[in-house]
This record gives structure tokens, C-alpha cells and sequence, in this order.
């Protein structure tokens, strides 16, 4: 037999990069023994990234979902294995030190025995702490190079890479291709580049299918002496997820490897409780194109792991900028020309913001920047008028040195708004807070759980996790199941014509004035807007209004040291008066009047719809 190579299953990121949420904690337990009983994997994916936010969004304790789904692999000698971000941890933003070293401390008490930490810049000097924490902790550090097709990242740059990991405590290197775009050939390279520097070292590869390469990547990483190879399966294999465990057992076992067998009977059990989980409510979170793969992605390289989310949000924006067309009586865009559109500014956006590999946070931050690009210039307004805090954050070296430089336009922008950059450690910004947190819980005589585990979950995802406690969690995860049910229901029209053909509003004429009547094929009501009433901010008569420039959740203030607006303040031309979260990023919102406030018409935490007033001027 030849070289052995090990199969580990990514059932985690299975679920995040199909969709928007994960199974419930009960469903992950009932699925786990009969993982095991497959009889094939050395390790199994069990929680990180945004897993724990993902808990929380619904109204689940994650802490007890990792301790309870992790325990079948702990006692079958399943390797456990979890992704963090270095510093966003399992977040999206930067976490304090205090954090960082809580987590994996914690995760290794709570049944996770490996830590994939992965840089979204790839640099060293972010995970670090990540490896020292790990080991620590009493896990296997992991690191991962995140690949990237571009100028900057050639085969030399990744073994290089490995190289300044080991030397910082890295005790595995995992070739992380996160949207699949990486060409086999040169994976195989760096993977033999690092063998031949360190050959006792485990090396596992990860490759989303998304564009098609990833099964010829897998057999090149083996061949050129990878270890471990990251699967997927049915019914969430291929697409934006991993490729088949199927496919990739037969082909390594055709090419000469020993692999361990699979239960058959085992496999399509699990097949069929996820499908059942997918059945029950997690299904009409994924939207159906994250399961077919797309060789368009190559050009934009957008990683598998963001394109569940990016579905949805696509479809809120389209529907967003279509109701704006329309009031204008400017032609509709398809859901097609929106996500080409996207794609054609990817790749010009993406060498102006110095090629950061596009992994999260970073690949969301790019996104995002051609997105708004793409729906601010359809309404005329110019390229990079809406910029969000964390990718400017991103610019300025608030997370460490870019891969390449910046692009004149992103200089000039950055010098017109008094952006100064940052060259230091960027752990340094932000001060430890674990105390803190403990402190607020104590306020509200809050239990901070065994090991300190809530006490954890609060400061690594503090709205999350006042709106779990609160309940509001649940209530809105209700709201929008009940939501997606409906629309599911309404696929079709009574008449039995496809919803999609039906018109969604009607222009009518009455004494003089014109109305917008938008059509709800489900319950037979309709309503009806004046034309143009809520068009843009403008002058209304006696006020004037600022209006949300996107949909999102309204925040007066970003974080606690900052001081919210109030009725009575003079606002003028350009200050940041309030913040709206949408896509994972905080946009900040400036006024483009001048005047003196005297309504705010949202709550901080409170949904906010594109195009409605939110702040009032006199």
C-alpha cells in the first residue's frame, strides 16, 4: 500500500458556506455517532469561525452546543478541530488579548483539540499570540496560509510564509484555499516547498469546489506530500462547499494511496439527517445557487465560505435597488446583471485596496466596497462614496500590512478625510477587556458560567449576546424563519403562474397625482406610496431629513466610549451622525445637511428599512 493520507470533514463549514445558519444543538448531537460510524475520518470540523454568532443569532447557548457535539469524536479519538481568525478570533473584528487567550483555553476544555488559525492578511505577527495561546492551551496550532491568485502571491510567497509560521510556533500548515481558485500545479509546488524545508511537519489542505479546481488541487497537494485532505459530502458537497468524500476517497485510492474505508450505510445515514436538518429549517437559508459550482468565480475569487451570505444580502439589495429604480422610472436590474456587476468591480477594487487575500474578514470587506461601488454609481453618485469603518480600518493598518500598495484613488480618499495610518502591532489598539465585561455582568447579575464560558461569549460577542439574553435573538431568528417560510409557500401564484412573472407594483393616476401600488400576491392586500416621497434626503417643507443610504441595523454610536447625537445638536455638511451594521460591517453615516437636530426616528438596535428617514434637521 502506499502513503497513507488521512480525510478530516469539514461538517462546519459544510453549513456556513451554503447558508446563513448552522444546525441546532440537538441536531449536531444526533448526527455525530453516526459520523463515527462512518469510519473514515481523523478529524472532524466541529466549531469556529461563525459558528458561536450563528448560535447566538438564534437564540442557542453555544457553549453548550461545542461541549455536547464535540464529546462522541473525544471519546472515538476523533480529532476535533476548530477556525479562528488570529486577531477577530471568532469574530469579525479585532479581540483583546485577555480574549484571545480566554478562547482557546476554553475551546480545549469544551472538547476541541485543534486550532486552524488562518490571518486574513497573512501576517505573521497576528498569529503569533494565536500559536502561543494554542499550545498554551493545550491544542495543536495550526496555521493556515490563505491562498489567493494575484501578482503578490506566487508559490515563493507561500512557502515563505510556512516558513515565518513554524519559526513563530506553528506546529501544522494548512493550505487554506478558500474560494478554490487556486491552481493545482502551484499548489502542489508550495506543498512540496515546504516538505523539502520540513518534512516531519503535518500539512492538510482545505479547497472550496466553487470554480472546479479543487480535485485536482487535492490529488496534486498528495502527491507532492500532504497529509490530510478536508472533505465535504451530500448533500452540502460541491458548490460553494468542499468536494465529495466520495470523489476524493476514490480518486487518492486509484492513485495509489491507503485510505481509510468508509461505511456506506453510515454515510447515508448521515446524508439523510442533514438533509432531514435541511428539511426542518436550515434549508430556506441557502439559497440554491450556493449548490451549483461557478467558474466566473475565478475571476473575482471570492471565497466559498462568504458566498452563502452574499446570496442573501444580494437578493435584499436588489430588491432594495429595484424599488428605487422604480420610483424613478429607471430600468430594473436582474439578479444576474447585479451579481456580474459585483464581480466586474472585484477585480477593480480589489488591487486599489492592496490585494488582501480574500478570506474573512478581508474578502467581506472587498465585497462590500464593490457592492456599495455598484449600487451607488446606478444611482449616479460616485465610486467609493460609501466606504465602511472596518475596511477603512483594513486601509490604514489597523490589522497589519497590506499585501501590496494602495491605489492612488484610496491614498487621496484617505488624505481628504484625515485618515492617519497605523504601522505598529495592531494587537496594541485594543486593550484588554475581559474585566470589563465581567463587570457588566455583574450589573446585570449574570452567571459567567463554568471555565468562564459566557463571561468568554459576552466579550467575544457582546450585541449578540445581550440580544440572546434578551430574548430579541430568538424572536427575530422567528420572525425571519416565518418570513422564509411564507415566500417558500408563495413560489407560486393561486393561478399557478411563477410569483417571480407577476408585476410587484402598479402606476396609477388619481386626481392629479401619481402612486407607486405594490401588489402582495400572497394575501391579496395592497399599499400604496406617493411617487418619490421617500426618494432621497431633501427638504421636506419646515425639515429636512437624512435618510438610510442602505437597509441594515441602526446604531447612534459604534462603541460605548463614543458620544451618541441628541436632540438640540448642530450637525453639519459631512459629520458622522449615527451608524448602520449591514453585510457584517459598520457603515458610518454623515449628513449631508446642515442644521439642528430635532428628531431621531430610530432606536439604537432598531431595523432600519433603505431610503427611510432617520434623523430630522430644522
Amino acid at each position: 500500500m502506499g502513503r497513507e493520507i488521512k480525510l478530516a470533514l469539514m461538517y462546519r463549514d459544510m453549513w456556513q458556506s451554503s447558508g446563513k445558519y448552522m444546525p441546532r444543538k440537538d441536531q449536531l448531537v444526533s448526527v455525530a455517532d453516526a459520523i463515527v460510524a462512518m469510519g473514515c475520518f481523523h478529524r472532524v470540523e466541529t466549531n469556529g469561525g461563525g459558528f458561536e454568532q450563528i448560535n447566538l443569532l438564534y437564540g442557542e447557548n453555544p457553549n453548550h452546543s461545542v461541549r455536547e457535539w464535540t464529546t462522541a469524536f473525544n471519546k472515538a479519538g476523533i480529532q476535533t478541530q476548530m477556525l479562528e481568525r488570529g486577531l477577530n478570533g471568532i469574530r469579525m473584528s479585532p479581540v483583546p488579548k485577555d480574549v484571545r487567550e480566554l478562547m482557546f483555553k476554553l475551546k480545549k476544555i469544551q472538547g476541541t483539540d485543534i486550532s486552524r488559525s488562518f490571518d486574513g492578511l497573512n501576517n505573521p505577527q497576528n498569529l503569533e499570540l494565536s500559536f502561543q495561546y494554542a499550545k498554551a492551551g493545550g491544542m495543536v496550532a495550526q496555521a493556515a496560509l490563505s491562498l489567493t491568485h494575484s501578482p503578490v502571491h506566487t508559490v515563493e510567497y507561500y512557502i515563505n510564509l510556512a516558513e515565518q509560521y513554524i519559526e513563530r510556533g506553528a506546529e501544522e500548515i494548512c493550505i487554506k484555499d478558500m474560494a478554490g481558485i487556486g491552481r493545482p500545479v502551484s499548489i502542489g509546488k508550495i506543498t512540496k516547498g515546504i516538505k523539502d524545508r520540513h518534512p516531519d511537519i503535518t500539512i492538510q489542505y482545505h479547497g472550496h469546489s466553487t470554480p472546479g479546481f479543487s480535485v485536482a488541487s487535492a490529488l496534486e497537494a498528495a502527491r507532492n506530500g500532504a497529509d490530510i485532505i478536508d472533505v465535504g459530502m451530500e448533500p452540502l458537497s460541491w458548490g460553494t462547499g468542499h468536494a465529495d468524500l466520495l470523489t476524493i476517497h476514490a480518486m487518492l485510492v486509484d492513485a495509489g494511496f491507503s485510505v481509510a474505508d468508509y461505511d456506506n450505510n453510515a454515510y447515508m445515514e448521515v446524508r439523510a439527517m442533514t438533509q432531514s436538518f435541511m428539511d426542518d429549517f436550515l434549508g430556506y437559508f441557502i439559497n440554491p445557487r450556493n449548490r451549483y459550482m461557478n467558474s466566473l468565480l475565478i475571476g473575482p475569487g471570492l471565497p466559498g465560505g462568504m458566498m452563502g451570505s452574499l446570496m442573501a444580502d444580494l437578493e435584499k439589495n436588489l430588491a432594495s435597488l429595484n424599488k428605487w429604480m422604480t420610483k424613478r422610472d429607471k430600468p430594473t436590474l436582474t439578479q444576474d446583471q447585479l451579481l456580474i456587476k459585483l464581480f466586474d468591480e472585484v477585480k477593480y477594487v480589489w488591487p486599489k485596496l492592496g490585494y488582501p487575500p480574500l478570506v474573512t474578514p478581508f474578502s467581506q470587506y472587498v465585497k462590500n466596497a464593490a457592492l456599495m461601488n455598484v449600487l451607488q454609481m446606478e444611482k449616479g453618485k460616485e465610486r467609493w462614496s460609501m466606504l465602511d469603518e472596518n475596511t477603512w480600518g483594513m486601509i490604514i493598518g489597523k490589522s497589519g500590512k497590506l499585501p501590496g500598495p494602495l491605489g492612488e484613488e484610496i491614498l487621496s480618499l484617505a488624505k481628504a478625510q484625515d485618515r492617519e495610518f497605523f504601522e505598529g502591532n495592531p494587537q496594541d489598539l485594543y486593550p484588554d477587556e475581559l474585566e470589563l465585561y465581567r463587570d457588566k455582568m455583574k450589573e446585570q447579575s449574570w452567571d459567567t458560567g463554568p471555565d468562564d464560558e459566557e463571561l468568554f461569549e459576552y466579550a467575544m460577542h457582546p450585541a449578540q449576546y445581550e440580544d440572546y439574553k434578551s430574548g430579541k435573538a430568538k424572536e427575530r431568528f422567528e420572525e425571519s424563519l416565518a418570513q422564509k417560510i411564507t415566500e417558500s409557500k408563495a413560489a407560486t401564484s393561486p393561478g399557478g403562474l411563477p410569483a417571480a412573472d407577476l408585476p410587484k407594483q402598479v402606476k396609477l393616476n388619481i386626481d392629479g397625482k401619481s402612486y407607486l401600488v405594490d401588489i402582495d400576491w400572497n394575501d391579496g392586500n395592497a399599499t400604496s406610496t406617493t411617487e418619490g416621497t421617500a426618494a432621497s434626503a431633501g427638504d421636506t417643507g419646515q425639515y429636512k431629513e437624512i435618510v438610510a443610504p442602505l437597509e441594515g441595523r441602526f446604531y447612534l454610536t459604534k462603541s460605548s466610549s463614543e458620544k451618541a447625537i441628541s436632540i438640540g445638536d448642530e450637525v453639519q455638511v459631512g459629520d458622522i451622525v449615527a451608524y448602520i451594521e449591514s453585510m457584517k460591517v459598520i457603515n458610518a453615516i454623515s449628513a449631508d445637511h446642515a442644521g439642528t437636530v430635532v428628531e431621531i426616528l430610530y432606536k439604537h438596535g432598531d431595523d432600519v428599512e433603505e431610503d427611510e428617514p432617520i434623523i430630522k434637521l430644522k
